[in-house]
């Protein structure tokens, strides 16, 4: 799910399962045209390439009618079907538009008009992914992306069918632990404006403010017959991506909430630490670790696996880009076993379906999220004021694997315990799943 400025060839993906953190300890990412996958929800990793800034809507239909509305064809595709942008439609637009100002009861903005026209547009394509911003709209996906506003600290995610926005994790420390937000909340209002189906980007963007502001967040919590306010400050938060200890056994346990610029370091350095101290197995937990940047990935995976393809997008032709690639060099040397849930997503899924794939750990838990497709965005108009996003490739992962609207399938599968979901801090000896994990390391190591 991403966003930030100057444009740049890094080619980073970022989440969009959202880590509401402001300015963060991760690097400052960069805004144009960017791509991006996540998992089910609506959550996306961003690819930061080149901006198609520059071609003025007015030139792009008449780009559209010169290519396709008189002659039934696309660049380089045979078709069937009359183009968009016709006389006849819009002698239709024309004529709807005369009995709304001539007949409609109440007031109207003519701008309101054409951005739901616009909507509608993206709506139309039955995809949860694909969404039409106005300039207030592509002004929030750009605020929030550029370091300038403040958060408060936790990750949400949203369901592409109901668009019900949960929160997924309150970092601990951060305002929105502090003021009592749980997993598994659902979402319901901003500032007292519902938020249920708005695209993500918009409503994080919320959700930030002016350092020292503060959110009112209406959420509606399980157990609960009414809805709770929480007055939530924005502040500047620095999230440790990685935790690890050394459990019982000498199995090692590291733990990883998201994958921003400083997350390989700190896993490397995490990594080498328990093998110093004699690590025999290991326990990396992925669960509600909603993504992230690929290079964040691409650099552990290399670090941690033999020789091998570990990502690949393609387009609507089947042309493969992007490809990323780890060498002969593995320091991944005992047994594994890696945690996931219905949370873990893009990213996540793209590290823990290649240690699937390679057959050099264990999955453990419930099936993950599933989103194996990419999204870029556009601008529209010359000013770059207004924009789409739009899926526009699969991935794959190693073994030519592509998971979208599946997930990964764990190798243990394993309900978390009952009544432990909406817990903030769950003891180790009461998570079922972990303990699951261990088992399966200390099974290995016999």
């Amino acid at each position: 799910m991403d966003d930030r400025q100057n444009f740049t060839e890094d080619r980073e993906l970022q989440e969009n399962i959202e880590n509401i953190q402001g300015a963060s300890n991760a690097p400052a990412k960069k805004n144009g045209y960017r791509s991006g996958f996540a998992g089910g929800f609506i959550t996306a990793l961003l690819l930061v390439a080149v901006l198609v800034g520059g071609v003025s809507l007015g030139r792009r239909l008449a780009l559209n009618q010169a290519q396709s509305g008189q002659s039934g064809e696309t660049t380089g595709e045979e078709s069937s079907e009359e183009g968009l942008i016709t006389m006849d439609f819009l002698q239709e637009v024309s004529t709807i538009y005369q009995d709304i100002s001539n007949h409609f009861l109440y007031d109207y903005d003519n701008e309101e008009l054409r951005d739901g026209m616009l909507a509608g547009l993206l709506e139309a394509l039955d995809d949860p992914y694909s969404v039409y911003y106005n300039e207030s709209g592509m002004q929030s996906f750009n605020d929030q992306t550029q370091g300038e506003y403040y958060g408060i600290g936790c990750t949400v995610s949203q369901n592409a069918q109901t668009g019900v926005i949960t929160i997924v994790n309150p970092y601990e420390g951060a305002p929105a632990y502090e003021a009592g937000l749980k997993p598994g909340d659902i979402l319901y209002a901003v500032g007292g404006e519902p938020v249920t189906g708005m695209d993500l980007d918009q409503v994080v963007s919320m959700i930030k403010g002016a350092e020292g502001s503060t959110v009112k967040l209406t959420i509606q919590r399980e157990g609960e017959s009414e809805m709770l306010d929480f007055d939530v400050e924005r502040r500047q938060v620095e999230i440790n991506t990685v935790e690890a200890e050394m459990l019982d056994g000498q199995i090692g346990y590291i733990a990883v909430s998201s994958f921003d610029g400083v997350t390989p370091d700190q896993f490397i350095q995490a990594f080498e630490e328990l093998k110093a101290q004699g690590m025999q197995g290991l326990v990396i937990d992925m669960r509600n670790n909603g993504g992230g940047l690929l290079t964040a990935v691409e650099e552990m995976l290399d670090y941690l696996l033999p020789e091998g393809v570990i990502f690949y997008a393609k387009d609507k032709n089947g042309v493969k880009y992007l490809e990323y690639s780890s060498d002969a060099e593995a320091a991944l040397d005992v047994p594994l076993a890696v945690l996931v849930n219905g949370n873990t997503a893009s990213a996540a899924e793209v590290f823990s379906g290649n240690i699937q794939e390679f057959g050099l750990g264990t999955l453990v838990g419930t099936t993950t999220f599933g989103k194996g497709i990419m999204q870029n965005t556009y601008t529209i108009n010359a000013e770059g004021t207004k924009g789409i996003k739009l899926t526009v490739a699969d991935y794959y992962i190693h073994s030519d694997r592509n998971i979208h609207g599946v997930g990964l399938t764990p190798d243990v599968e394993v309900e978390l315990a009952e009544g432990l979901e909406n817990q903030m801090d769950v003891d180790q000896t009461q998570d079922n799943q972990l303990q699951e994990a261990l088992r399966v390391v200390r099974e290995q190591l016999q």
